[in-house]
């Protein structure tokens, strides 16, 4: 357990899944890629919390999972030092079991997702989510703090792919942005890639795709 600047950070376990599932699909119920994944907005909230659910387990068992003191707050982080093997069909399985009639969407756009996902060793962060009525208050920004300090002490890069316009909040903790993805006829998909204090290589050469800056620095966590 890790006190950063008045918040209390710790590993999440098996026993906070249910309500770090509210939290990730409270959070993104009004996201743009929401809307593409899942147009009835009446479905939304049974089929995120479902789908997260299963992220959740999936991070527990493969990657690392943070929350603070009130489980209001969680980071899912993968490592990616070396090329992940394929998908197993186990993920397949319960990706399309969370997800229903969804599923086709969810897995194309987990597809795509990988297509563009740098191949220099870093770590990946999946999902960061802050319970709307708690954002604001530094906790999105203190897990990040969290985490990306133990990656400094091992030279380790970072990496995220966002659909919030809002990019100045990663800019301001060392993430550098990239030109997007696009979800068939859906939202842009940002990547930006955190070199580190090492200076380690660009994900994503300058030749191919030169940085852009940021359109907005306004806080969203």
């Amino acid at each position: 357990m890790t006190i950063t600047a008045r918040v209390t950070i710790r590993q999440a376990t098996p026993d906070d899944v249910d309500a770090l599932a509210d939290v990730l699909a409270e959070a993104f119920h009004d996201s743009a890629v929401a809307g593409w994944l899942i147009p009835d907005p009446t479905d939304r909230p049974t089929i995120y919390h479902r789908y997260f659910t299963a992220v959740l387990a999936h991070g527990l068992k493969h990657g690392h999972v943070d929350t603070v003191a009130d489980r209001s707050a969680v980071a899912v982080w993968y490592p990616r030092l070396r090329p992940p093997p394929p998908p197993a069909p186990t993920h397949q399985a319960s990706l399309a079991e969370a997800t229903g009639r969804y599923g086709p969407l969810f897995a194309l756009m987990e597809a795509l997702f990988e297509v563009g996902h740098p191949d220099t060793p870093h770590h990946h962060l999946a999902h960061l989510a802050v319970r709307p009525v708690r954002q604001g208050r530094g906790l999105g920004t203190a897990l990040l703090d969290h985490h990306h300090r133990r990656l400094d002490a091992q030279g380790v890069a970072a990496y995220v792919a966002t659909t919030s316009p809002r990019r100045g909040f990663y800019q301001r903790l060392g993430y550098h942005t990239c030109p997007p993805l696009t979800l068939p006829d859906g939202p842009a998909v940002w990547r930006m890639w955190r070199p580190g204090p090492a200076g380690l290589p660009a994900a994503f050469p300058s030749t191919v795709f030169p940085p852009v800056d940021c359109f907005s620095e306004d806080p969203i966590r």
